[in-house]
């Protein structure tokens, strides 16, 4: 894996840019999608609610499939539903790069994240905003990422919970303490002032939904993030 690097002009940001489709035109996904990656994402981050395990439904694989047809970036699918293990691989066979799960939803994490991890893409470990850090104590190890919910999930619009920045450093830390070079992800409430504060504590990709597809240029948006993102440097 190794240091993440995305080049704007003569900046390098130390941080990639996901932006979430949940918060997208699906009239128009293709368009809207081509635009960010003009703008500089090297990721799009696609929630998957199933409705209980979350409020809310969502996509699933058959967008995936679509999506791997249409973009060249990384797709990081997050799973946001119960029983994740009967599907985690499956999203990789559909095209995702990238394939997260909850702890809070998944009691045998390990052999899912190896199912993962044996399609050839990275496994990724979600925790949400109230689940402390030690639920992440045993599957550290094992997991190419850590994804860090800033908002309840379910919804995209929330408003970033600022405890999550503390949570984030704690974690940075203990990443270094073992030697790891598991990569933080942050999700939820991520806009131009915040996200400064977010690569400075740690962040290696943050995930933006409203922020970038609610305006009207969503490739400005992008780049106006990269370089907020940088300011901390």
């Amino acid at each position: 894996m190794g240091e993440i690097a995305t080049k704007i002009g003569e900046r390098t940001a130390p941080f990639e840019m996901a932006p979430s489709i949940l918060s997208a035109d699906f009239t128009r996904l293709g368009e809207e999608i081509a635009a960010v990656e003009a703008g500089g994402a090297t990721v799009l981050h696609v929630d998957v609610m199933d409705g209980k395990f979350v409020p809310n439904i969502t996509i699933g694989l058959p967008v995936v499939k679509s999506l791997r047809k249409c973009t060249r970036i990384k797709i990081d699918a997050h799973l946001m539903i119960e029983e994740p293990g009967r599907y985690a691989a499956d999203f990789v066979k559909a095209g995702a790069d990238m394939v997260s799960v909850h702890v809070e939803a998944d009691p045998h994490i390990h052999r899912t994240i190896g199912a993962i991890k044996a399609e050839g893409a990275l496994a990724g470990v979600v925790i949400n905003p109230a689940t402390p850090i030690a639920a992440l104590d045993e599957i550290l190890h094992y997991a190419d990422y850590v994804l860090l919910m800033s908002v309840n999930p379910g919804f995209g619009g929330q408003k970033f919970i600022p405890p999550v920045l503390d949570k984030l450093r704690r974690l940075k830390e203990i990443v270094r303490e073992r030697g790891l070079d598991t990569l933080l992800e942050i999700d939820g409430g991520v806009d131009e002032e915040i996200i400064a504060d977010i690569v400075a504590a740690g962040a290696d990709i943050v995930v933006a939904g409203s922020a970038v597809f609610g305006k009207d240029d969503p490739a400005k948006a992008v780049r106006d993030l990269l370089d907020s993102g940088s300011d901390w440097v």
